[in-house]
């Protein structure tokens, strides 16, 4: 399983690269403990979103809606284990 980073941390390392281009994607993305993939990622999400990496993940709902029916679907995808 991955690890899961917040978005303050994808904010900061984004910004850390951008302070650091002289030692690279690859670099950066070793300094701070990460894949280069993940840091190229979420340095062009700061770059399309003035300085914002915009996540998802638990507790990132659109709305309470949203966040009621997705604790719904969970709830009825357990009850289908059971059942079968």
């Amino acid at each position: 399983m991955s690890k899961q980073f917040d978005k303050n941390f994808k904010e900061n390392a984004a910004k850390y690269y951008f302070e650091h281009k002289d030692l690279g994607l690859k670099g950066c993305a070793e300094k701070l403990g990460v894949s280069r993939t993940a840091l190229g990622n979420w340095t062009k999400d700061a770059k399309e979103n003035n300085g914002e990496v915009p996540t998802r993940g638990s507790g990132n709902y659109e709305s309470d809606e949203a966040k009621e029916n997705a604790r719904l679907r969970r709830e009825l995808k357990d009850k289908r284990i059971y059942i079968l």
